[in-house]
């Protein structure tokens, strides 16, 4: 597939060269936008309002939405106020607003030039919306029906309007105060009698979410109901807009993006790696960076303190890198676990004390485990012929299953806890968690030696 899609690139490219655009326009209408879109992208910018100007108006417009922001500004500095216009007017109010708020301010002011006096109060209404809000994803394109029409009436009601609608699949009824009273779809009408009123077809249990729930909230509604579209309503219950699948997959993906970064102690970015400065991704990752070797220097500060003990058994902090390993990678495994819970809405704080009850029978399972081998293993390795080394091993292997059991407590508390003060649950993840259980790990094996070796 990579290879076609090169292979693809590199003839559109020659054709534009060669200026046979007839046979260009052939090819991209078989495409889709998506893939149209990446062709732009790897074009010289010059040659890039060329091959735009040779899509057709409609097929134009949906590959522009596909476009990244840098593409998107560079061509519209190069249209005229015709062609900005065409393609403002072919945009769902959704997609133009997206667009609004990427773009720098000069460039705002011209396309709200170009929109008309609907389309801009449409736009300014979305725009009032908090950001990450149900309000600010959504579309006021929707068909929307009256209980009383007859289902030859909605049916005539969706030929004349749904041509500017983002999809017409799903219908809303609303009273005549526009409170959403129930939904129906164009299977329904289709097959049912010309004369058979609305009402009777629609589903009155109607499932929406107001203009200021969390957009990741309305993406778990999709996930959990396979919805195509979810209305959007305001304090009384007025069905003001809404949010489509399309939307909900971009709130998921951009949702799982940002968890990923802030898991890998990165500060989110809504740019393309490759379309991200150096300085750019600099930015986004020396911060976390600088606050994990602040918060290391309780680690060496440990050590430095018990530097008596590892002066008397040497042997002992040959040791130290594999108890801070495994530490870190069981609180890991915790906190990955208990966020990804979170977020798909399967627990909340006060199931705390069952997580942490699962986690710690987790833990001692897995700390007798890992103790178990690792008693074997310095036994007929790390520790043969060693005068103390059955000791040691002992020491060892108990500081496994205590560093276990603290990691797993850990790793699973802190999210929640993050979680019921507001913080994203994302940010406890691997390096501040492997950070906190990499201290207290040492206290640990130190606290276990001095008892057991009377140090």
């Amino acid at each position: 597939m990579v290879q076609v899609n090169v292979t693809l690139t590199e003839t559109i490219k020659k054709l534009l060269d060669e200026k046979k655009y007839s046979t260009l326009r052939d090819i991209l209408t078989t495409m889709m936008p998506f893939d149209i879109a990446a062709v732009f992208r790897e074009l010289q910018d010059e040659k890039t309002p060329i091959l735009f100007r040779i899509l057709p108006k409609e097929l134009a417009a949906e590959t522009f939405v596909e476009m990244d922001e840098e593409t998107q500004e560079f061509l519209i500095h190069g249209f005229s106020d015709s062609e900005l216009k065409e393609i403002v007017d072919e945009l769902f109010v959704d997609d133009a607003v997206d667009l609004i708020e990427e773009m720098p301010a000069n460039v705002v002011k011209r396309i709200l030039r170009q929109a008309d006096k609907q389309t801009r109060r449409e736009i300014n209404e979305l725009l009032k919306y908090p950001e990450d809000s149900a309000g600010s994803i959504m579309t006021t394109e929707f068909i929307s029906l009256r209980p009383d029409m007859t289902a030859e009436m909605a049916i005539k009601r969706i030929r004349r309007t749904g041509v500017d609608k983002e999809t017409i699949y799903t219908c809303y009824v609303n009273d005549d105060n526009n409170k959403l009273i129930g939904i129906t779809t164009v299977k329904d009408l289709l097959l049912a009698e010309d004369d058979r009123p609305v009402r009777e077809l629609m589903e009155e249990n109607v499932i929406s979410v107001h203009t200021l729930a969390d957009q990741e909230e309305v993406a778990t509604l999709f996930s959990n109901y396979d919805f195509l579209a979810l209305p959007v309503v305001d304090n009384e219950q007025r069905i003001v807009g809404i949010v489509t699948i399309d939307d909900a997959i971009d709130v998921i993906r951009e949702e799982a993006t940002e968890d990923i970064e802030k898991m890998a102690a990165v500060l989110p970015s809504d740019k393309p790696y490759m379309r991200t400065s150096v300085w750019g991704i600099y930015k986004k990752r020396v911060p976390w960076l600088l606050v994990l070797m602040l918060s290391a220097t309780f680690t060496s500060t440990i050590i430095s303190s018990f530097d008596g003990m590892l002066a008397s058994v040497i042997i002992l902090s040959s040791f130290i890198p594999m108890i801070t390993g495994s530490g870190g990678n069981a609180g890991s495994q915790a906190s990955v676990s208990v966020i990804r819970a979170l977020s798909l809405g399967e627990i909340e704080f006060k199931s705390m004390f069952k997580v942490l009850w699962k986690e710690l029978r987790v833990a001692l399972l897995c700390g007798v485990t890992l103790a178990a081998a690792n008693f074997i293993k310095l036994l007929l390795f790390d520790l043969r012929g060693h005068e103390n080394g059955v000791l040691i091993a002992l020491v060892v292997s108990l500081t496994l299953v205590g560093t276990i059991v603290m990691a797993k407590i850990v790793g699973s508390s802190l999210p929640l806890l993050s979680s019921k003060i507001g913080l994203d649950p994302a940010v406890m993840a691997n390096p501040l968690i492997s950070t906190v259980c990499d201290s207290l790990s040492l206290l640990i094996y130190f606290g276990v030696a001095s008892l057991m070796l009377e140090l």
